[in-house]
């Protein structure tokens, strides 16, 4: 087994509009204390956060260094109640890291033994990577708080990682999928995902109201992925139902679009936002 007192990682020193601020450095390996589980990463995959930082455009708090990527599939290698011996045991992956916390961009971790689960076993360190991405966050917005049901619409934007994820689950669910796009060539795309109806968001600019328009009694959206922030938030909200949710991921429209809703817009509108 490898020595584990020291590792490389990788982290962001400085945040100047380039990716010259990610470097490999040597670090020491935490002490593995009462609860926690020493691990060795396996596979990893960069997520929009790891490009956003070194290249100065995350819109949350952070402190420099920061270690880059979120937790994905690893190997345990050592239990705390174990200290004598080093054994290698299942695939696990880790939860909750990322967003403002430091990530997991390294050769060895040590985490509390109550945020990692066993990985399954049909499949590779680099699929179990992605499950633990976009697809958990997609599978968050649609069941995390009020599950989706048969029938409800579903209003996906863009074609990034967690929209179509989404859009895989939401039509394995039983529901109709409503996507915006910006080009006829990504509309197809969606379509052969299984999109019912997609908007191009460069043609259509008004996209809430003709949203709203393609559900049900023309009452709205039941659940939104809100990919874009600030540039999106303003049509998303002409297309919710009352009493719908949305669900805040991103900000990839932070710095374009129409000025985000006020209070008094929101509260008029009666549906859930929560963050994710």
């Amino acid at each position: 087994m490898a020595n584990t007192t020291t590792m490389k990682q990788c982290i962001v020193c400085s945040d100047k509009n380039d990716l010259d601020g990610m470097v490999f450095v040597d670090a020491p390996v935490r002490q593995v204390v009462e609860n926690d589980v020493l691990i060795k990463l396996r596979s990893a995959a960069l997520n929009y956060r790891d490009i956003t930082i070194p290249m100065g455009k995350f819109v949350f708090a952070y402190k420099l260094p920061v270690d880059l990527h979120q937790m994905g599939p690893t190997k345990w290698l050592r239990w705390a109640q174990e200290l004598a011996q080093m054994e290698e045991g299942p695939a696990i992956a880790a939860t909750g890291l990322g967003g403002t916390i430091d990530g997991a961009l390294r050769q060895y971790g040590v985490f509390n033994e109550d945020g990692v689960v066993r990985a399954p076993s049909n499949i590779s360190f680099a699929e179990a990577r992605t499950f633990t991405g976009a697809p958990l966050t997609s599978w968050n917005a649609l069941y995390g708080f009020r599950p989706l049901k048969v029938g409800e619409t579903v209003l996906v934007q863009g074609t990034g990682g967690v929209s179509i994820s989404a859009l895989q689950l939401a039509k394995a669910g039983g529901a109709k999928v409503i996507a915006i796009t910006s080009s006829s060539e990504k509309a197809e795309k969606l379509k052969a995902l299984g999109a019912d109806h997609v908007i191009n968001h460069k043609d259509n600019p008004e996209w809430g109201p003709t949203t709203r328009k393609s559900t049900h009694d023309e009452s709205g959206v039941d659940h939104i992925l809100e990919i874009g922030g600030f540039g999106t938030l303003a049509q998303s909200l002409k297309a919710i139902k009352y009493q719908g949710v949305m669900s805040l991921i991103g900000f990839l429209g932070a710095n374009s679009g129409e000025a985000p809703p006020s209070a008094l817009e929101t509260l008029s509108s009666m549906y859930i936002m929560r963050a994710i």
